[in-house]
């Protein structure tokens, strides 16, 4: 995957730098790992904003992938790379030797044709599913269980990996791209490689209407706003913010203030917190 910077044609190109898609190799993704995705804009169950500034944006197919990576001892052929408009990274349609087709997260340096397997006995190459048990100290991985066999929850995102540094007591000592530390149990699987499309941080979108394509609703600023919208609101002419530090609209501290529970049941896997 490349970048390529927009020839200043109009102000929504000027400074527009979007995907080149060189790595797609398949335009039409295949139909029967498709579901239907409802718009919720947003809401709760109740029908009340649960988080704002989403809504719109054009519609979109939910892919099913294959975080748990379980079909073990059978070989799967790459059949092609696809975009895929929930993620930011790009997927993989694979099919095993039974005909059998999923989608799973595109590593770096994964091309049509390249043989991937799931299991213990499998190689140490990207696209290969293994438990920690049988991936060697040192190897970087992507897609990490949590906890054995309920599918890959870390390290998802576009460019994301995490170092394996060792292991102790029945448990794999990894390391976070946020410098954290942390133990996960020997039996969870990761997939060797990094995670593909790595510029996608690089790209910017150059317009508002981009955002909207995406189902993102426009940010106000607190201090722009009314006393009675947001803590930040209100003054004559263009103000501060009135507080020692900024808060959230219902008065929660931000920008910084840690909002993770001082004994949270975890606490116990984390080494060495995030720099």
């Amino acid at each position: 995957m490349g970048v390529k910077q927009m020839n200043p044609r109009s102000p929504g190109t000027r400074f527009r730098i979007a995907d080149d898609y060189s790595d797609i190799t398949k335009n039409f993704p295949e139909k029967k790992l498709l579901a239907k995705q409802h718009q919720q804009s947003g809401r709760d169950w109740r029908g009340f904003v649960s988080m704002r500034h989403r809504g719109g944006g054009n519609k979109k197919h939910y892919r099913i992938i294959d975080f748990k990576r379980d079909k073990d001892g059978i070989e799967a052929t790459v059949l092609g790379i696809e975009y895929d408009p929930n993620r930011n990274c790009r997927i993989a349609l694979i099919e095993y030797a039974d005909k059998e087709r999923r989608y799973i997260l595109a590593p770096l340096g994964i091309a049509p044709g390249d043989k991937i397997k799931s299991g213990s006995d499998a190689d140490i190459k990207p696209g290969n599913a293994l438990p920690f048990s049988a991936i060697p100290i040192g190897t970087t991985v992507h897609n990490v269980e949590l906890e054995p066999g309920r599918g890959g929850k870390l390290a998802r995102a576009a460019g994301a990996a995490l170092v394996l540094l060792g292991k102790e007591a029945g448990y794999a000592v990894v390391k976070m791209p946020s410098g954290e530390q942390r133990m996960i149990h020997v039996n969870c699987r990761a997939t060797v490689g990094q995670i593909g499309n790595v510029d996608a941080k690089n790209v910017v979108m150059g317009k508002a209407g981009k955002k909207r394509h995406l189902g993102r609703r426009p940010e106000v600023r607190g201090v722009v706003m009314n006393p009675c919208d947001h803590p930040h609101g209100g003054g004559e002419g263009k103000s501060g913010i009135g507080r020692e530090h900024p808060v959230t609209p219902w008065g929660k501290p931000t920008l910084g203030y840690k909002t993770r529970k001082p004994r949270r049941h975890s606490d116990r896997f984390i080494l060495g917190r995030r720099k």
